[in-house]
């Protein structure tokens, strides 16, 4: 399995994959002040809720190596990385990764970096151990060997620290034999789906199809696939679930043919100060990503677009939700706060 490092610290500063330019570029992007890890973080250079967590941590202590050259005061620091963590609201992960390291600014930066390489070490481990448990979970309830399974947007070592959430339980099922074919919807607007998770497959050699969005709801009733998987940006006490726009349609398809949809994120997505995903914020982004494809003009007028990045899944339509910590099912009752420990 290929080894996908999306975030990596480099003697005071933050190198990223360029996700905005694969899969037909593999370069780096060089964040050596807070302008520009703002920036990358907005442009989508890096995203996926545990790489933004990632980010997070190592964003503190990118502020403090600016603050140290510029000479900024404690204010001017803090309002440096309040930027960094807002910089994405509807994803959980960026916050906490802000939040795990930020009480040890006055340590030292080697105190702040030794926590940030802690949060990829421990998302790495979380990633891999969730990976078994979803693996274990669908194989059973399905019942089957080889499995045809359906993914939106991109979860896995590029939405990560490495391996992945969602696409890591495609690659545990696959190293067992039991991966038949992978349909990737392609993820409107931006496609991750056929741009990134198509990428990572073929580098591991799973078969997959890469589907527009809208196909996705027949593919899956015409019994085409036997579950679907995808990521969270954050999961409410209940088991609300916000993930990439389209989501949700995914879910409802899953229900009405009676095939297992489930979630697969790190216990820090769970945010129990959350009842539900009625108060969960959902990110707008530039009306111009759905009006523009790849630089050109797809419709009349740039500005009239309606660009929801995320939506909101209910906990009755999920089957499973996996973290490191086991197997919850929402649409059966069950309550996702043992996955937070």
């Amino acid at each position: 399995m290929s080894d996908i490092r999306p975030v990596l610290w480099d003697d005071g500063k933050i190198q990223l994959l360029d996700q905005t330019a694969l899969p037909l570029k593999e370069e780096d992007v060089i964040c050596e002040d807070v302008d520009t890890l703002v920036d990358a973080i907005n442009r989508l250079v890096v995203r996926g809720a545990p790489a933004l967590g990632v980010v997070g941590g190592f964003g503190v202590a990118l502020a403090m190596v600016q603050g140290e050259r510029e000479n900024w005061d404690g204010v001017r620091l803090h309002s440096e990385i309040a930027r960094i963590r807002d910089a994405r609201p509807t994803a959980v992960n960026l916050a906490w990764g802000v939040d795990q390291v930020i009480a040890s600014v006055n340590q030292g930066l080697s105190k702040v970096l030794e926590l940030a390489h802690k949060i990829a070490e421990d998302d790495e481990s979380a990633n891999r151990t969730l990976s078994k448990h979803g693996a274990d979970w669908i194989l059973k309830v399905t019942g089957k060997t080889k499995l045809r399974v359906l993914t939106h947007c991109n979860t896995g070592s590029l939405a990560t620290s490495t391996w992945g959430t969602g696409l890591g339980i495609i690659r545990e099922l696959h190293s067992r034999g039991a991966i038949e074919i992978v349909y990737a919807d392609e993820t409107r607007p931006l496609l991750q789906g056929s741009r990134l998770t198509a990428w990572e497959l073929a580098k591991d050699g799973i078969n997959y199809l890469v589907q527009a969005d809208g196909a996705a709801a027949s593919t899956i009733t015409r019994g085409l696939v036997d579950f679907a998987v995808i990521g969270a940006d954050r999961i409410a006490k209940n088991g609300d679930t916000a993930n990439k726009i389209g989501s949700l349609g995914v879910a409802l398809a899953c229900k009405e043919a009676g095939i297992p949809f489930m979630v697969a994120a790190p216990s820090s997505t769970v945010d129990i100060s959350y009842e539900n995903g009625d108060s969960i914020e959902i990110e707008l982004r530039s009306p111009e990503e759905v009006t523009n494809l790849h630089g050109v003009q797809t419709a009349p007028q740039l500005e009239r677009g309606f660009n929801p990045a995320f939506d909101v899944t209910p906990a009755k339509l999920i089957s499973a939700v996996v973290t490191e910590h086991g197997v919850a099912e929402p649409s059966q009752g069950q309550s996702v706060e043992g996955l937070v420990k």
